[in-house]
């Protein structure tokens, strides 16, 4: 595997222009949540790890939807990202930079994205090769102008965004468009409150809605 987001990660992100962040507590949920987001037009999607159970989920994924791109998003700890390696994940995601997590993802040529905000965090997602990165908070940080402006000084170094928080159906076209972004994060499309009522329909729904916008 790359250490870096290059070959297959990127054209299958820029191809989807769309990542679905989720969260499950049951794994159970896992398979139906994924397929419900394949039929809407997704086919990657970040699972956060942010339950007791979100590695079984993860499994559950890669066994039962193998056509889904998944990733491990909020990988915090060095053995998180091991453990997210070891059950299949295809990526990781941080909503910071911590330089222990980043360092175990090279360690182990995992394809990770740190999250940042600032021209210093950049640059020092840069010092370790990092050439995608996650934009958190997206919007509380100042939406498309502050990421169009903290992007100018470093876009001759092939810098990309994964843009995340506060976007929704009715703002992400507009990063969608920007040539900054390599793929945004959805995480209105599954949230928590419908899979856990197993609202499969409206996920699948929500997916089509989102995936519609590539074309706005």
């Amino acid at each position: 595997m790359q250490r870096y987001f290059t070959g297959e990660i990127v054209s299958r992100l820029e191809a989807s222009k769309i990542l679905a962040v989720v969260v499950i507590d049951d794994p159970q949920n896992a398979v139906p949540v994924a397929r419900a987001l394949l039929d809407g037009g997704i086919s990657v999607m970040e699972l956060a790890f942010r339950t007791e159970r979100s590695l079984e989920a993860l499994r559950q994924i890669r066994r039962g939807v193998p056509e889904m791109y998944v990733g491990a998003g909020t990988l915090l700890r060095p053995d998180q990202v091991e453990a997210a390696r070891e059950a299949g994940a295809f990526f990781g995601v941080s909503p910071g930079l911590s330089e222990k997590v980043v360092q175990k993802a090279l360690d182990l040529q995992f394809p990770f994205a740190p999250g940042l905000m600032t021209p210093s965090e950049i640059e020092k997602a840069l010092g370790f090769g990092c050439r995608t990165v996650k934009l958190f908070p997206a919007e509380a940080a100042g939406g498309i102008g502050y990421m169009k402006a903290v992007w100018a000084p470093y876009k001759h170094l092939n810098l990309r965004f994964l843009p995340l928080g506060g976007l929704n159906i009715n703002n992400a076209a507009g990063y969608m468009r920007e040539p900054s972004v390599l793929a945004i994060g959805g995480s209105w499309i599954a949230p928590a409150a419908l899979i856990q009522d197993k609202k499969w329909e409206t996920i699948r729904e929500n997916a089509r809605a989102a995936a519609a916008l590539k074309e706005a």
